[in-house]
C-alpha cells in the first residue's frame, strides 16, 4: 500500500509538472548520487571502455563469522564484440579501476566485482556471464 501510494504521488508529479521528462529524470539521478555518493551512476567513458549497451551498479555488504565484507558489483552488458575478444581481464581492470577513481565511496568497500553480461541478439535467453573481482586497495 505504501509503494502504491508513492507510485500514485509520483505520477501525479509528473503528470502536473511542465518540466520535461529529462529534468526529472536528472534531478531523480542528482538525488540517487547525493544519497549514495558522486560517482555512483558509471561515467560515459566507462561506457566507452567497452561500448557496453548497458551498465548497472549493485552495493553489497554482508557479515559472515563476525566479519564484514562489502562488494561493488559493476554489471557492464553487451560490450562491442571485437574490444571483448581482446584481453577480458585487462579490460574488466581499467573498467574497475575508471569506476573506483570516479566514485566518492569507494574506499568505503573491500571489492569491486566486474561482470561481462553477452546477450545473444537472436536469442535473449542465451547468455554469457563472465567475473573479474578485484581487491579496492590495489587502485
Amino acid at each position: 500500500m505504501k509503494n502504491q501510494l508513492w507510485a500514485l504521488v509520483l505520477i501525479f508529479l509528473v503528470s502536473s509538472c511542465a518540466c520535461a521528462p529529462e529534468e526529472i529524470a536528472e534531478f531523480a539521478f542528482n538525488s540517487m548520487e547525493g544519497l549514495l555518493g558522486d560517482g555512483f551512476l558509471p561515467s560515459e567513458e566507462l561506457r566507452g571502455l567497452g561500448k557496453f549497451e548497458g551498465v548497472s551498479v549493485n552495493l553489497s555488504s554482508s557479515t559472515q563469522n563476525d566479519v564484514q565484507e562489502s562488494t561493488i558489483f559493476l554489471k557492464l552488458q553487451n560490450g562491442d564484440p571485437k574490444i571483448m575478444a581482446e584481453q577480458r581481464e585487462l579490460l574488466a581492470r581499467n573498467c574497475a579501476e575508471l569506476y573506483l577513481k570516479d566514485f566518492e565511496k569507494a574506499a568505503d568497500y573491500e571489492k569491486i566485482t566486474i561482470q561481462f553480461v553477452q546477450t545473444d541478439p537472436y536469442n535473449p535467453a542465451n547468455v554469457s556471464l563472465e567475473e573479474y573481482t578485484f581487491d579496492t586497495q590495489d587502485f
